[in-house]
C-alpha cells in the first residue's frame, strides 16, 4: 500500500502554520482528554486536536476493517497491534479527510464539533501502556566521551561496543508525558576520598537528550526479528528525556548498570510520529568500523536525518538552547537494536519502548547530557540570564524538541518538558 499521506503538495482545509511541527504530512498519534472528560486517541494536524474515536463512530473510516471501539481506548496499545497496514491505512484516508479538495466533513458544521478541539481544551496523556522498557548506548560520541571521562582517552569504548549494541532493562512505570514535573532522586552517594557511602539528594540531575521507538507485536519466544524485517514492527518514535543521577550512578553502577540513579522518571513527548511518516527523511547510518556480524548486517538507509535540540528555562528566566544535536549520529540504529534484542529469542510486544541512548555528535554544542556539555562540571554554562550550570537546578525545566525538514515539509515531535522540583516532601498529617 502506498503512503499517500506523504504527498507533499497535499494542502489541510485545517490553518497550519508555515513552521508547524504537524503539517498534514505527519500525522502522528496520541491520546488525550477532551473538554468532556473523555479519554480518547487521536492525531493532530496544526494546533488542531482530531478525535479518531469520534470519527470513526460518524463513518469516516468505512472500508477500513477496525473493530468499533479501536479509538475508544486510553492507549494506542490495540491500534498499535494491528499492524503497518491498519496505521498506513487509518493515516492515509485521515490525510483524504483533511485534504483541503475534500468537502465531506469540511462542510459539516455538527460533524466538526464533536470530531476538532483546540490545544487548550485537550489534556495530553501518556499515548501507550508501555509493559517494557530498554535503553540503549548507542552514540559513539557519547560513548566515547563517558569513556574518556572515566577511564582514559584510549580505553574510551568498552572491548565488546564497537560489535553489539550495547543496552539494559529499565523500569516502566516511571515513565511519563511531557508537563509532569519529577522530583530530585535520593540515594547513595560516594564522597570523595571516601569509601562510605553517604544517602541523600543527588547533586548531579542530568537530561539525556534520547529518541524512544515503539513496537507492535512481533514475535513468539524463541524465534528472533531479521534485521531488514525489524522495521515491519516499529510504529513510530518520540523524543525521550531519560533522567539521570549521575552521582547515584557513579556508586551503584558496578557491577549491574544503572539502577536508581535512573529509575526515578524518564519524560516522553506524547505524540507518536510514525515510521511512515519519516519515510522522505532517510540517511545513511555511519559506517562500521569494526566488521559486524551476519546478523547485523543491513540494506539500504536505517537512519533518519531529525534536528534535535535541548534548552533550560530557569523558574523566572527565558529559556537558553544548550544543545543541537541529530539522529542521524546513532552508530547502532534502531533495526539493529531490534534484532539483537530478539536475537536469544526475547519476545516483543505492542506497546514496547526502546530508547536510544544519549544522541550526541563530534562537536561540544552537540553533546547530549550535562555530563559532556560541562565535561563533569568543569566548564559550566552560561544562561541567557545570567547564571551558570554545571547540572540542573531545582525548578529549571528541560525542553527537548525535534523536527526533520527537507524540500519545504517539515515534520516534528513538538516537543518533551519537563520541570525538576526540589526532594518530594511528604505533607505531614495534620
Amino acid at each position: 500500500m502506498p503512503i499517500s499521506a506523504n504527498n507533499p503538495n497535499r494542502k489541510s482545509w485545517l490553518h497550519v502554520d508555515k513552521n508547524s511541527d504537524f503539517p498534514i504530512q505527519n500525522i502522528p498519534f496520541g491520546v488525550f482528554l477532551t473538554r468532556d472528560d473523555i479519554i480518547t486517541i487521536g492525531t493532530r494536524i496544526g494546533d488542531t486536536a482530531i478525535d479518531l474515536g469520534a470519527l470513526h463512530q460518524l463513518g469516516y473510516f468505512e472500508g477500513i476493517p477496525l473493530t468499533d471501539d479501536i479509538f475508544l481506548q486510553d492507549t494506542l496499545n490495540d491500534f498499535i497491534a494491528d499492524g503497518r497496514k491498519t496505521w498506513r491505512a487509518v493515516r492515509n484516508r485521515i490525510a483524504e479527510i483533511f485534504d483541503d479538495e475534500n468537502d465531506a466533513l469540511k462542510n459539516n458544521k455538527k460533524h466538526k464539533e464533536v470530531v476538532l478541539f483546540r490545544l487548550d481544551e485537550i489534556e495530553m496523556q501518556l499515548p501507550v501502556q508501555i509493559g517494557d522498557y530498554t535503553d540503549f548506548y548507542s552514540s559513539i560520541e557519547h560513548a566515547t566521551n563517558v569513556g574518556t571521562m572515566f577511564r582514559d582517552p584510549d580505553n574510551a569504548l568498552m572491548p565488546n561496543w564497537l560489535h553489539i549494541p550495547v543496552g539494559y532493562h529499565g523500569r516502566s512505570s516511571s515513565i511519563i508525558p511531557s508537563g509532569i514535573p519529577v522530583h530530585r532522586p535520593q540515594g547513595q552517594t560516594i564522597p570523595a576520598g571516601s569509601d562510605t557511602p553517604v544517602f541523600g539528594p543527588s547533586k548531579l540531575v542530568d537530561f539525556e537528550l534520547e529518541m524512544a521507538f515503539i513496537t507492535t507485536d512481533a514475535n513468539d519466544l524463541g524465534e528472533p526479528i531479521p534485521v531488514d524485517e525489524a522495521e515491519e514492527y516499529i510504529f513510530g518514535l518520540v523524543l525521550f528525556n531519560d533522567w539521570s543521577a549521575r552521582d547515584i550512578q557513579k556508586w551503584e553502577y558496578v557491577p549491574l548498570g544503572p539502577f536508581l540513579a535512573k529509575n526515578f522518571a524518564s519524560s516522553i513527548s506524547p505524540w507518536i510520529v510514525t515510521l511512515d511518516a519519516l519515510e522522505p527523511y532517510r540517511v545513511e547510518s555511519p559506517k562500521p568500523l569494526k566488521p559486524q556480524l551476519p546478523y547485523l548486517q543491513y540494506k539500504g538507509k536505517k537512519s533518519f536525518d531529525i534536528n534535535l535540540e535541548v534548552s533550560i528555562q530557569p523558574k523566572t528566566a527565558k529559556e537558553t538552547i544548550v544543545s543541537k544535536s541529530n539522529f542521524k549520529y546513532m552508530y547502532w540504529n534502531m533495526s539493529q537494536q531490534l534484532a539483537h534484542h530478539t536475537i536469544n529469542g526475547c519476545p516483543v510486544n505492542s506497546g514496547d519502548m526502546m530508547g536510544s541512548g544519549t544522541i550526541s555528535g563530534k562537536t561540544p554544542d552537540s553533546y547530549g547530557s550535562m555530563l559532556e556539555l560541562t565535561w563533569q562540571g568543569k566548564n559550566p554554562i552560561k544562561l541567557e540570564d545570567g547564571t551558570e550550570r554545571k547540572f540542573i537546578n531545582d525548578y529549571d525545566t528541560v525542553i527537548m524538541r525535534g523536527h526533520c525538514e527537507k524540500n519545504g515539509t517539515r515534520i516534528g515531535f513538538g516537543e518533551v518538558s519537563t520541570q525538576l522540583l526540589p526532594v518530594f516532601n511528604p505533607k505531614k498529617a495534620k
